[in-house]
């Protein structure tokens, strides 16, 4: 039986990224700030690889697109459609696309040319699936199935308005079902998997699951330069805010892949911008540029939030809430999207790709065991053994105090010593403390909780105002020890 081929192109966890940004890029010891991404150059690169294949491609984004920027969070998405549909997408699946609420996603989605694909988000009223499971392509003489599978946190770890009337399962006991589906009653050549479960999830999924062809991974940001093969399946990712597209030429020959290649394509200076793309581009940024080219102050250190135990620019951020609550202690989320600042002026669109929903600065009073339990769930979501009880993004960012770790114990027994003010933590003693979003401090700890009449940007701006030029001393906050 003769062979055919195709191209599957993954861009995941764009997080409204329209333009070329600063990126973190590790060497050796060293950690270089370099200019990657951008629509329009995304945009060439895609025109260059469907001319090369005669248009067998399959183009896939793994969700967390329409969120994570000023211009995204402020038009609920909205400004980013007519580019991402100009880019020609397959198809995508999706995580924080639910912050704009359900109907929001929906109306959303309905102005996509694509279909958002999801067989683990359900409608609790009616039990009914909220979008399609999956979707068939015909591409360079093959019958492609595409199954999507959506960040299954949201309805557990996220504020509840982005679940409201929404359940969502892990999706590993209804995906044999339908990758059966696919093969016997679609007859499709290819199974793909969509998937914004995480690298680790997406393994442990592949290994459980027989039939999966290529598994499109998504959420952890992994930069992968290779795939990894488990159960036969081709697992790739491609990093996050469409600095790198990940490109996976198959050859097929009866209903088997029988050979591949990968390549973790940077999107540098090399790839020209496509002219109709940028038009679209500077259409969504024009109404802002002035404001979010406003410089604010200057960093002498190099700011990113590239790290599991705590990050530089989330020391700045708690910084700032700290000081604007006039507290000690403070908290925010592990996120993990945000580009990296280098050393130099810092502008208002720098602030907003911090922390884009601009959340009021809260406070509320806590106890040293609740600090304890907020802890150590959040440890046990961060490194929990089993991949699909890890919910989340990196540890629970902190200021304040001095956090060692056992990674490597079970749940409940990871911190070995915690200290407040230097001293070591009083379980009775009761804290105020700091925080942004109930990400930050969930809702069931603490009393006397209240939102300040400050918010994060402000705090923000004010703080870099004061400590221009900001210099950045190491932070010993959270130690794995």
């Amino acid at each position: 039986m003769s062979s055919h081929n195709i191209t599957i192109l993954q861009i995941n966890d764009l997080h409204g990224y329209l333009e070329p940004h600063p990126e973190l890029i590790r060497a050796g010891d060293q950690s270089v700030f370099t200019t990657l991404g951008g629509l329009a150059r995304i945009a060439t690169l895609y025109r260059q690889v469907r001319d090369e294949t005669n248009g067998a491609v399959l183009a896939l984004d793994n969700g967390d697109t329409f969120h994570g920027t000023f211009v995204a969070v402020q038009s609920k998405g909205a400004a980013l459609a007519a580019p991402m549909n100009a880019l020609g997408i397959d198809a995508m699946t999706a995580h924080w696309e639910f912050a704009y609420g359900p109907a929001g996603f929906k109306k959303l989605a309905a102005q996509l040319n694509y279909p958002v694909l999801a067989i683990n988000c359900y409608d609790k009223s009616t039990g009914e699936l909220v979008f399609k499971p999956y979707e068939v392509f015909e591409r360079g003489g093959l019958r492609i199935g595409v199954i999507g599978m959506a960040c299954p946190i949201v309805d557990k770890t996220m504020p509840p308005s982005f679940s409201e009337g929404i359940r969502f399962t892990i999706g590993r006991e209804e995906l044999p079902g339908w990758i059966e589906r696919l093969r016997d009653v679609e007859a499709v050549d290819l199974v793909v998997v969509l998937s914004h479960l995480g690298f680790p999830q997406d393994v442990k999924l592949a290994r459980e699951v027989d039939g999966i062809d290529v598994l499109v991974s998504g959420h952890t940001h992994n930069r992968m330069a290779a795939p990894v093969i488990e159960n036969g399946a081709i697992i790739f990712q491609s990093g996050c805010h469409g600095a790198f597209i990940g490109r996976l030429d198959l050859e097929v020959r009866d209903r088997k892949v029988v050979a591949h290649t990968h390549r973790l394509i940077p999107i540098d200076e090399s790839l020209a911008e496509e002219p109709a793309m940028r038009s679209l581009v500077e259409e969504a940024l024009a109404p802002h540029r002035t404001m979010l080219n406003e410089v604010v102050g200057h960093t002498k250190t190099g700011l990113d939030r590239y790290s599991m135990l705590s990050a530089s620019m989330d020391d700045v951020l708690l910084e700032a809430i700290a000081t604007a609550a006039g507290v000690d202690i403070a908290f925010s989320n592990g996120w993990r999207y945000g580009a990296p600042i280098p050393p130099g002026p810092v502008t208002m669109n720098d602030l907003w790709n911090m922390i884009p929903m601009n959340p009021p600065v809260s406070v509320v009073d806590v106890t040293g065991s609740e600090i304890c339990a907020l802890l150590e769930e959040n440890l046990e979501r961060a490194f929990a053994a089993d991949p699909f009880d890890q919910m989340g993004g990196y540890v629970k960012r902190c200021r304040g105090l001095n956090l060692y770790i056992k990674v490597e114990n079970p749940r409940g027994r990871r911190i070995d010593r915690l200290f407040v003010a230097g001293r070591p933590v009083e379980p009775d003693m009761t804290y105020r403390v700091a925080f942004v979003t109930a990400q930050g401090v969930p809702s069931k700890y603490g009393r006397n909780r209240r939102d300040l009449d400050i918010r994060a940007i402000d705090a923000l701006r004010s703080y870099f105002a004061e400590k221009t030029p900001l210099r950045l001393g190491p932070q010993r906050t959270v130690m794995a020890v």
